[in-house]
């Protein structure tokens, strides 16, 4: 793409994506001049299969020799992208789940200085909803609505969709050692985002299913996922809040819990000492209780919105004119 001297690499990466990979580079157009095919370790040896079936010029084929998971893989393909002087780089997994047509759709945002990155949102046209399993719609909300507190994006949704596109300013500025490399990445690429003040915007996109065959097993990292979560949800409070900078929010939050956690335990102890003796708790008593537990929810609900009008706008990335 030599639109204002601006080059478009995709990074792809491969593991168990053998029978998907070529239709897919197949389908990718000109608009994009670098193409890293990320073999992860592969027990089907996709990379040399792409290799050996697969001509394109700009196609590069980079491995790791171990298993990094997604986001090693991702991760392996920034590095080159930075390495090669990219402007933009796309994610596609190898699977074919990700429509090359509509990458236009979320470099568009990036160049024109909307944008520092871009994802898709499958959840946006209700009318394609219908066309995800019901158990990964119910499974995508439930995310979704966690990672709005952990990442502080809270105008964006469907987390976990790997069809993204970031500007090779943003990749400089990220700690790409400290990003999850499996699962979790592409929740964890959002919080370090935040971190940096990106702008997000969400791309919507079709949900697109075929016979592909997931990794994941939900039951093996639900744990892991509800922990990150909540270690990025303290890590974000107490750098946007407490270390970066302050604020009323800063005093709104530990005054709400404070007051929510008193209201529960003295209440709840004046509650066991009357049940024990017999006695009707006083009017007086659950008024002392109630009221801070009242307050606190108060003070905690200002916090949010006041995090709610946080969100970045102001892109971090030097715009190509």
């Amino acid at each position: 793409m030599n639109e204002n001297n601006i080059i478009v690499a995709t990074v792809i990466p491969c593991y168990k994506v053998r029978s998907h990979v070529l239709e897919l580079l197949a389908e990718i157009k000109s608009n994009v001049d670098l193409i890293y095919v990320v073999d992860d370790c592969c027990p089907e040896y996709t990379g040399r299969f792409v290799e050996d079936n697969c001509h394109d010029p700009r196609i590069r084929v980079i491995y790791n020799h171990e298993n990094l998971g997604v986001g090693g893989a991702v991760i392996a393909g920034y590095r080159q992208a930075l390495a090669d002087g990219a402007t933009i780089v796309v994610k596609l997994d190898g699977d074919g789940q990700m429509d090359p047509s509509i990458l236009m759709e979320f470099i568009t945002p990036i160049i024109d200085g909307e944008a520092d990155y871009t994802k898709g949102n499958r959840f946006y046209n209700l009318e394609e909803i219908n066309k995800m399993p019901p158990m990964r719609i119910f499974g995508n909300a439930v995310l979704s609505f966690i990672s709005k507190f952990s990442t502080g994006y809270w105008d964006v949704f469907d987390p976990t969709n790997g069809y993204t596109a970031i500007h090779i300013d943003v990749i400089r500025k990220l700690p790409l050692n400290k990003i999850s490399k499996r699962y979790f990445f592409e929740t964890d690429i959002l919080f370090r985002l935040n971190s940096i003040r990106a702008v997000v915007v969400d791309v919507p996109m079709p949900a697109k299913y075929g016979d592909e065959v997931s990794n994941l097993k939900i039951s093996s990292i639900i744990g892991t996922f509800m922990f990150r979560h909540a270690q990025n949800l303290f890590k974000r409070i107490f750098y946007n809040y407490y270390l970066r900078d302050m604020s009323i929010a800063s005093l709104e939050l530990p005054i709400g819990i404070s007051l929510v956690l008193f209201g529960l335990l003295y209440g709840t102890y004046h509650w066991i000492v009357s049940a024990n003796n017999g006695n009707t708790t006083p009017s007086g008593v659950v008024m002392l209780a109630a009221l801070p537990i009242m307050l606190g929810v108060q003070f905690i609900l200002a916090f949010l919105a006041y995090d709610i009008h946080s969100v970045p706008t102001k892109i971090i990335h030097r715009k190509n004119k």
